[in-house]
């Protein structure tokens, strides 16, 4: 395990020592929520009574073969505790960009019906301000050549994001990925709402007001964020 997939599974473990018996989970997507959904099967297995609502096939197929118990919105409206990662965290507001996994639609949805949403990362992924990389967005199938044409009218760089084959990536919601590159973005929630008047844009990964804590896991020991 290299030190940056340590910290990352450090972050996780502390990330789920939150669950408490009787809640309703929201299990994120990407590595460091994969650790935090074996960490959470290994309560599970010494007596935790939880479920869980998956954000991606991939997440749930995790958690069916580790013995993590799920459900849905047909059963439970609300969440009562999110656990996911983030690609970038600004510490000071608890804004993140999230969606470099392939997952940020459904992960959007499952937090916002949160009561809380607790975020697991490592040091890397902390920035003093949002944009060090690509902010993705969901885009539908139908017409994402002129999409993300009126994305970059707009000022961004949008790239749509391939499979391995060469061609377009699908969401778990069968949409199309488009990675933006803009630069520091300095206010994310007119930068949000300037991506959202684009028609054929079906979510953003900017998670603004979303997240209530962030467990951070660096070289210098775990760091606290909240709102």
């Amino acid at each position: 395990m290299s030190d940056q997939d340590a910290l990352k599974k450090q972050a996780a473990e502390a990330a789920v020592a939150e669950a408490e018996d009787g809640m309703v989970l929201g299990l994120g997507s990407g590595s460091t929520a994969e650790l935090a959904v074996h960490a959470l099967a290994v309560r599970v297995a010494a007596g935790l009574r939880v479920s869980g609502v998956p954000t991606s096939e991939r997440t749930a197929a995790l958690a069916r073969r580790i013995g993590v118990p799920l459900t849905d919105f047909a059963v439970h409206t609300q969440v009562d505790l999110t656990i996911d990662g983030a690609d970038e965290v600004e510490p000071h507001s608890l804004t993140l960009v999230k969606g470099r996994g392939g997952a940020l639609l459904r992960e959007k949805i499952v937090a916002s019906a949160s009561r809380r949403m607790l975020v697991a990362v490592d040091g890397s992924k902390l920035v003093d301000r949002l944009g060090r990389g690509a902010v993705p967005v969901e885009v539908v199938a139908f017409g994402w050549q002129a999409t993300l044409a009126r994305l970059e009218a707009l000022g961004v760089r949008p790239v749509l994001r391939r499979s391995p084959d060469g061609t377009p990536f699908l969401t778990d919601g069968g949409n199309h990925l488009a990675d933006c590159a803009a630069g520091p973005i300095g206010d994310p929630a007119a930068f949000d709402s300037r991506l959202r008047t684009v028609v054929g844009l079906v979510e953003t990964g900017l998670f603004l007001g979303l997240a209530s804590r962030v467990i951070a896991a660096t070289i210098d020991g775990v760091k606290v964020f909240e709102r």
